[in-house]
C-alpha cells in the first residue's frame, strides 16, 4: 500500500482551502503544464494543469462546491505522488494524460459556500451554462476529450454506509444518463472502476464505503457528461471518526484516485462487474454528530425517553471553520447513531469545554 504521508501536501490542511493557498502548489509545477481555463464571477483565474503523456485521458475537477475541500487536498497529494520516482507513478504518466482543475469555484471557496458568487450551484448548471465557471469546465471537456471524468465532492457527516453504524467515509456514484437509470455501456464502465476502488478501500475502511443516490438530473454535470458518452465517477469525501478536518478522509480519497488511475493504466476495468458496484450499500442518513440520551436529567422540561439529535453547522470564522452545534431532532430516534453519544446522568457527564459546553447550553434551553 502506498504510504500517503510521503506525498501529503504540507501547505494545505484542514477544511478552509482557498485559491490563495494553492499558489505554492502551482509554483512547484512546470509552467508549461499550467493553463488558465477561465475566470470566476469575481475575476479570479481558474487554473488547470496536465500530468502525463499517455493516450488514456482523464479529466478531474474539485471544489465545484466551494465548501467541499477534502478532494482538493487529495488531488495535490496525488500530484505529488505522480511526480515522484515511484514505478507505478511513472507507469501512470506513460499511459495517461490527466487534466486537473483543483478549484473550479474559487469565489465559493473563499466565502466557504456551496454556490458561486452569483449564488448558483455549479452542479445544477450543466444545461444552461449560465456561469463563467460552468462554461470553463465545459470548454475543457470539449477540448480535452476525456476518456474518463472524475467529479470530486464532499458530503456531510449525516451519511452512513447503508443503515449500519458505519459512516460513509467515502462514497461513489456512477451517475445516471437517463430518467430510467439504465445501465448503459458508459455507465457500466464507471461502475466497474468504482468497484475496483471499493475492493481496495474495503481492506482499509471495511464497511465505510457508500453508494450515492443515482436519481437522474440532467442539470448535474456528472449526469450530463455520462449522457455524452464519457464514463464519469462521482467521488464524495465523507466522515471518518473524530476527523472533522477530513485529514484521514483525505488519505482514502488519495488512495482511491491512485487506484483508479492504476486500474485504467493496467486495462483491468473489465475484471470487475456491475454487480460489485451494486453490492456497495446505498448511502443512508443515520448519523447525528451528537446524540444525547436521557436529556431530561439535565433539562426537566424534556420528555423522558426522548433523545436529542444534534448536527454541526460549518461556520467560517477568522479564516477557519467552526463546527457549531444545532438541535435537529428530539424524539425516540431509534435506529440512528451519533458520532458522539452521551448517556446523561448529570451535567458532570459533559466535558464543559469547547463544543461540549455549547451542547450543554443547547440542552438546557431545549423544549420538546
Amino acid at each position: 500500500m502506498i504510504d500517503h504521508s510521503l506525498y501529503k501536501e504540507a501547505t494545505i490542511q484542514n477544511r478552509y482551502i482557498t485559491d490563495d493557498m494553492l499558489h505554492g502548489c502551482f509554483a512547484a509545477l512546470p509552467a508549461e503544464t499550467i493553463q488558465e481555463i477561465g475566470k470566476s464571477v469575481r475575476n479570479t483565474p481558474i487554473r488547470a494543469f496536465k500530468l502525463g503523456t499517455g493516450k488514456k485521458r482523464i479529466l478531474m475537477w474539485s471544489q465545484m462546491h466551494g465548501n467541499e475541500s477534502t478532494t482538493t487536498k487529495a488531488v495535490w497529494d496525488m500530484t505529488n505522488f505522480l511526480r515522484s520516482n515511484d514505478v507505478l507513478a511513472k507507469a501512470i504518466l506513460e499511459n495517461c494524460t490527466i487534466m486537473v482543475i483543483p478549484m473550479l469555484n474559487p469565489d465559493g471557496a473563499k466565502a466557504y459556500t456551496r454556490v458561486n458568487a452569483n449564488a448558483v450551484d455549479l452542479n445544477r448548471d450543466a444545461k444552461e451554462l449560465t456561469q463563467p465557471e460552468s462554461i470553463a469546465l465545459r470548454k475543457v471537456f470539449d477540448d480535452f476529450k476525456p476518456d474518463y471524468c472524475f467529479n470530486l465532492h464532499g458530503q456531510r457527516t449525516l451519511f452512513s454506509a447503508g443503515r449500519a453504524e458505519k459512516p460513509a467515509t467515502v462514497s461513489f456514484l456512477s451517475p445516471s444518463s437517463n430518467a430510467e437509470r439504465e445501465i448503459t455501456q458508459t455507465r457500466a464502465t464507471a461502475m466497474k472502476l468504482i468497484a475496483a476502488m471499493n475492493a481496495m478501500l474495503q481492506k482499509l475502511i471495511p464497511g465505510q464505503v457508500g453508494r450515492y443516490d443515482d436519481g437522474f438530473n440532467d442539470n448535474c454535470v456528472g449526469d450530463s457528461f455520462q449522457m455524452l458518452g464519457v464514463p464519469t465517477v462521482l467521488f464524495e469525501a465523507g466522515h471518518y471518526p473524530k476527523d472533522y478536518e477530513r485529514e484521514r478522509t483525505r488519505e482514502y480519497i488519495f488512495l482511491a484516485l491512485v487506484e483508479a488511475l492504476k486500474t485504467i493504466t493496467n486495462d483491468t476495468v473489465g475484471a470487475y462487474r456491475t454487480g460489485d458496484y451494486f453490492n456497495i450499500p446505498a448511502n443512508g442518513k443515520q448519523f447525528y454528530d451528537v446524540l444525547v440520551k436521557n436529556p431530561q436529567v439535565i433539562n426537566p422540561k424534556l420528555t423522558e425517553g426522548n433523545t436529542i439529535g444534534i448536527r454541526f453547522k460549518e461556520v467560517l470564522e477568522n479564516s477557519a471553520v467552526r463546527f457549531k452545534p444545532e438541535i435537529i431532532d428530539i424524539g425516540p430516534l431509534e435506529g440512528f447513531f451519533g458520532h458522539q453519544t452521551f448517556e446523561c446522568a448529570d451535567s458532570k457527564d459533559f466535558d464543559l469545554v469547547s463544543t461540549h459546553k455549547e451542547v450543554l447550553n443547547l440542552i438546557l434551553h431545549a423544549e420538546d
